[in-house]
């Protein structure tokens, strides 16, 4: 087995752990062959810590660094305290065994609590994979940092930590339909005894990385330059230095489908490139827009998964809701179940972008809302 099979043998060992969580760790698979990081934003609950875990424990021969930070984490708690040995000496040296400086993969929950003291030192750590603290230098060996949080940054001043990772998940809850599936997923893992799972060393990880930096993304360019143009006209801020970097991303979708050359579909990463909520459904509609004319076979699954609902396929779903609402043995439970649905599928409504399509499934939607008030 190749490595990049050995990766995604062990992204999809954790899709069938952590149901409905595939474009989270799709995403952290790509993160982590690009070599670039990842922030994911979501409540309490949904997975974020334990998904990065299992990645970490996928990846054999290095150590992993997970700490939760607060308003009063002090630098030694991240990078580790001063050698007292040395110290005696005269010397600020750093002792970081066991700490982020030797890890391979580290996950930084509420990363913004960082403070500003330790906070010049992560900068640089995140986007130069360098650790310095007085005279010390240090390469850092981390394949990728994750960071999380419950809540976008308030303080302008922290907007420099957000702008280094580049790829940002919303993590939410899963889809009503999938809440079985979670369920019985989660009292497997609770009371499952340890199994073999699949590993990749980090070694074939760092192989893999520099395999992503030869993809040849030629044929896809002038598409590239023009989707960076676009985006900068909404007001979707794209720096030339994270326009040079968004490429690797473009390349690790194309080298996890194993292949050399990157074709339009591979853009799809490109949305998850967000400074705000608000512009999540721009993105939404610019780069499906692009991706959905792809009709290659090669094309990664989350460009697939993620392209605009097909205003037929909504429409037919609705229909369904309407006629099961129709029968008078529905248990409670079950008008539960109806409702949950038909709000998913109101959300999914909105992204279609015929107007007419739109409206006339809005109507349906709004009158068996208005059906389902009358019985309660």
């Amino acid at each position: 087995m190749n490595a990049t099979a050995k990766l995604n043998a062990v992204l999809k060992h954790i899709k069938e752990t952590f149901v409905g969580k595939n474009e989270i760790i799709d995403l952290l698979g790509i993160g982590l062959l690009a070599r670039e990081n990842a922030f994911l934003l979501g409540p309490p609950g949904t997975a974020k810590s334990a998904i990065v875990r299992s990645l970490s424990k996928g990846i054999e021969g290095d150590k992993n660094f997970e700490y939760l930070l607060t308003r009063f984490t002090e630098p030694n708690e991240i990078f580790g305290p001063f050698d007292i040995r040395k110290l005696k000496e005269g010397e600020l040296i750093t002792n970081t065994d066991g700490m982020m400086p030797e890890a391979s993969m580290v996950f930084l929950d509420e990363i913004f609590n960082a403070n500003s003291a330790i906070l010049n030192s992560l900068l640089m750590a995140l986007n130069e994979k360098i650790f310095r603290r007085g005279k010390e230098t240090k390469k850092l060996p981390a394949l990728m940092f994750v960071g999380a949080s419950n809540l976008m940054p308030e303080d302008e001043s922290l907007n420099a930590l957000l702008d280094r990772f580049l790829i940002r998940i919303k993590c939410d809850y899963v889809e009503p339909d999938l809440l079985h599936q979670v369920l019985l997923a989660g009292w497997k893992l609770e009371s499952s005894v340890a199994e073999d799972v699949p590993t990749i060393s980090a070694d074939e990880v760092r192989e893999l990385q520099k395999f992503c930096r030869q993809v040849d993304l030629s044929a896809t360019r002038n598409e590239y330059v023009d989707i960076i143009h676009s985006l900068r006209n909404t007001g979707i801020k794209v720096s030339d230095r994270r326009a040079v970097k968004l490429q690797n991303l473009i390349a690790a979708s194309a080298l996890m489908c194993g292949r050399k050359e990157s074709i339009v579909s591979d853009f799809w990463v490109l949305k998850y490139i967000w400074d705000n909520e608000e512009q999540i459904e721009i993105l939404e509609g610019i780069i499906n827009k692009i991706i959905e004319k792809d009709t290659s076979t090669e094309a990664h699954p989350q460009a697939m998964y993620n392209k605009t609902p097909d205003a037929e396929s909504v429409m037919k779903e609705v229909n369904y809701l309407i006629e099961k609402w129709q029968d008078d043995s529905l248990s409670f439970e079950e008008q539960n179940v109806i409702k949950d649905k038909l709000r998913y599928i109101q959300t999914r409504c909105d992204w279609i972008k015929d107007v007419e399509k739109k409206k006339y499934i809005q109507e349906h939607i709004e009158s068996l809302w208005q059906k389902i008030l009358q019985t309660i």
